[in-house]
C-alpha cells in the first residue's frame, strides 16, 4: 500500500480567491450551479455556498464584526472532503460504490452509486451531495486521477499562496506542528490543528485555526452514525419483545373470549 495522502490546509495564508474551486471544477469537469445561472446569495461575498455534489471544494468567508461594527476580521479557509480514516460514508454504503484508495483515501465510483442518499447523513461534515446531472452522490476525490500518475491534486496545484498543501500525512503533520509553533512564537496562541487523531482517527485533509471549529461551520466533536448502534439495537430488542409479549396476551385473550361462544353453539345444534 503506497503511503497515506492528503491535504494540509492553513487558513492563516488563505486569501479567498477560489482558485482552488475553479481548478476543481475544471478538471473534474463539474456541471455549473444551476446550469450557469447563479443566484448570488446577498449575504457574503461567498456565492457558491456549500459543499456538495457539483462543489467538491468551498472557500469559507467567515465575517467578524465588533458591535460598533468598527472592527472587523475576516477569516477564510478552503474547505474539502475530509477523507477520515474512520469513514462513515464508506460504512453504510450498500453498493461498495464508496472504497478507500492505496494512498488512504475514499473516493466514490459514480458508475457503481445507485443515487440512494445513504451516505449523505452518514457523513459528519456534510460534504457529499447528489450531482444533478449524474443523479449520484458526489465528493472529493482528491484528485485520485492524478495522483495515480505522480500529480498534485489540481486545487493545490492551483492555490497561490500554499494555503492547500499536499504530500504524505507524516510529511504534513510535521509542516502543521511547525507552523503552529512559529505562529505561537509570534503571540498567535489562538492556533492548533484540526483533525488530530481524536477525531474519527484523523482527519487526511486537517487544518490550522485561529477560532474555535463551530466558527467555519466544523462540528467540535464529529462522531460516526454507527457510534450509537449497541444503544439503537438495544432499544429495537426491548421494544420488539414488548409488542410480541402485547401480541400474545391479546391472542391468548381472543381465544378465552372465543370459546364459550364456541361451546354455546354446539348446544344448540
Amino acid at each position: 500500500m503506497a503511503e497515506p495522502m492528503g491535504f494540509f490546509t492553513d487558513t492563516t495564508v488563505c486569501i479567498g480567491c477560489k482558485a482552488c474551486e475553479v481548478a476543481c471544477k475544471e478538471w473534474n469537469q463539474l456541471s455549473a450551479t444551476n446550469g450557469g445561472q447563479n443566484v448570488l446569495s446577498g449575504q457574503s461575498y461567498d456565492n457558491t455556498r456549500r459543499l456538495d455534489g457539483e462543489h467538491w471544494r468551498h472557500v469559507k468567508f467567515v465575517e467578524q464584526f465588533s458591535e460598533d461594527r468598527k472592527e472587523a476580521r475576516w477569516l477564510m479557509m478552503s474547505d474539502v472532503c475530509k477523507h477520515c480514516v474512520q469513514a462513515g460514508c464508506l460504512e453504510v454504503c450498500p453498493t461498495g460504490a464508496i472504497f478507500r484508495t492505496e494512498f488512504d483515501t475514499v473516493v466514490i465510483q459514480s458508475d457503481a452509486c445507485i443515487g440512494c442518499r445513504a451516505c449523505l447523513p452518514s457523513c459528519p461534515f456534510g460534504v457529499i451531495g447528489i450531482n444533478p446531472v449524474t443523479r449520484t452522490a458526489q465528493k472529493c476525490t482528491l484528485c485520485y486521477d492524478r495522483m495515480k500518475v505522480g500529480m498534485t491534486p489540481a486545487c493545490a496545484q492551483a492555490c497561490p499562496t500554499a494555503s492547500i498543501q499536499f504530500g504524505p500525512i507524516a510529511t504534513l503533520r510535521k509542516k502543521a506542528k511547525e507552523r503552529v509553533d512559529a505562529l505561537h512564537a509570534q503571540g498567535k496562541a489562538e492556533a492548533y490543528i484540526y483533525g488530530d487523531e481524536d477525531i474519527l482517527g484523523g482527519l487526511n485533509s486537517f487544518y490550522l485555526l485561529v477560532d474555535a471549529p463551530e466558527v467555519y461551520g466544523l462540528p467540535k466533536a464529529p462522531k460516526l452514525p454507527t457510534r450509537g448502534l449497541w444503544t439503537s439495537s438495544i432499544f429495537v430488542a426491548f421494544t420488539a419483545a414488548v409488542v410480541g409479549l402485547l401480541g400474545i396476551f391479546s391472542f391468548r385473550e381472543r381465544k378465552a373470549k372465543a370459546l364459550p361462544a364456541a361451546k354455546g353453539g354446539g348446544g344448540e345444534a
